[in-house]
Order: structure tokens, then C-alpha cells, then sequence
């Protein structure tokens, strides 16, 4: 009975991955498209339409959204309605764990991560990325203090901690790698490289 327990498990851990990713990617896929074809239909006739074009729409006016961002007026726009939203009580909450969690998604890819650090905390070593030099002078002056974005593991979110940079140490490591090793606990779902 334990033998058809431990292949039920490593079967469930070599499926769920995979089924999940695929589940979300065509979730989200789908409700792209389920989104734009009222609009769609509305716009064009009947006879225009095919399907995947809602999804096309969806993409297409997401990227025209990203241009338009850059634009001065709309960031200012942009950066309104953030300042609204995080001023509601419940909505701040929300809206606060849906920017967190791009914020997860997006930190490979920002041009303030220089460099992946470890930290000692409590006697542990905890695994950061230096994110704020430029804040730290701001707010600390002439104390040396950079941020450091720790992520919190199995969660959605971090803390930012201001610490002296004497008391980082630099980690040969991509920001990729640290992020999902510090997200995942440690739990690493590639072999390392020999």
C-alpha cells in the first residue's frame, strides 16, 4: 500500500506542474478572448469575426497600453491612480498584493537589481537583492545603507530592509535562480550544473 502511495505522489509531482501551467496559460488565453469578443462584435461584423481574434485584440491593446505608459501625460495619469488606489482601505490591500506579486514576476527584468546578496539575520543567512543604493543615500544620508528586497518564501510579497553594505555578501548567482530559490523555500526544480 506504501509502494502505491509514493508512485501516486511522484506521479502527482511529476504531473502538477505541468498540468497547472498548462491550465493557467490557456485560462488566461481564454479569458482574453472571452473579454474582447463582445467589444469585438460590437465593432465589426459578424462575419469579421474568427476565433483568436478577441485574443489578438487583447494582446495587441495590451501592448499599446505598455507604449502608451511611457508617454508623460499618461505616467502621470498612471501614477494618480496609484496613489488613489493605495489610499482606499480594502482596495489598498488588493491592490497593494496584485503590484506586490508583478513586482515578483517582473524583478528579473528591473535596471535597479544589481546584484544578488546574503545577509545574516538572527545568525541565518537570507538571501536578497540590493535594489534601493540611490533611496538608501536619499533616506539615510551618510550612513552607507542600500535597500535589499528579501522575498518571503511561499508568499507573494518581501520586506525591503536598509542595511549597511558592509554587511552584505555578494552571491554568484542570476537574479532568476535567487528569486525562485528564495520563493520555493530552497526547493530547487532543476538539478544544479555540474
Amino acid at each position: 500500500m506504501n509502494k502505491l502511495i509514493s508512485l501516486l505522489l511522484k506521479g502527482l509531482v511529476a504531473v502538477l506542474p505541468i498540468g497547472l501551467t498548462v491550465y493557467l496559460i490557456y485560462w488566461l488565453l481564454a479569458t482574453g478572448e472571452e473579454l474582447a469578443q463582445p467589444i469585438l462584435l460590437f465593432l465589426i461584423p459578424d462575419i469579421l469575426y474568427f476565433p483568436g481574434l478577441g485574443l489578438l485584440a487583447t494582446l495587441g491593446t495590451l501592448v499599446l497600453i505598455g507604449f502608451l505608459v511611457n508617454l508623460y501625460g499618461v505616467r502621470y495619469l498612471v501614477k494618480l491612480s496609484h496613489n488613489i488606489f493605495e489610499r482606499i482601505p480594502l482596495v489598498k490591500s488588493i491592490y497593494g498584493a496584485i503590484k506586490d506579486m508583478m513586482m515578483v514576476f517582473n524583478l528579473a527584468e528591473k535596471k535597479e537589481m544589481k546584484n544578488v546578496v546574503s545577509l545574516e539575520w538572527n545568525g541565518a543567512q537570507v538571501i536578497g537583492f540590493v535594489t534601493g543604493e540611490q533611496t538608501g543615500k536619499r533616506l539615510f544620508g551618510e550612513q552607507d545603507l542600500v535597500g535589499v528586497y528579501v522575498p518571503l518564501s511561499y508568499q507573494i510579497g518581501g520586506i525591503t530592509l536598509y542595511i549597511s553594505r558592509d554587511r552584505l555578501t555578494t552571491l554568484d548567482i542570476g537574479v532568476e535562480e535567487a528569486m525562485r530559490l528564495a520563493v520555493t523555500a530552497g526547493v530547487q526544480s532543476t538539478k544544479p550544473k555540474a
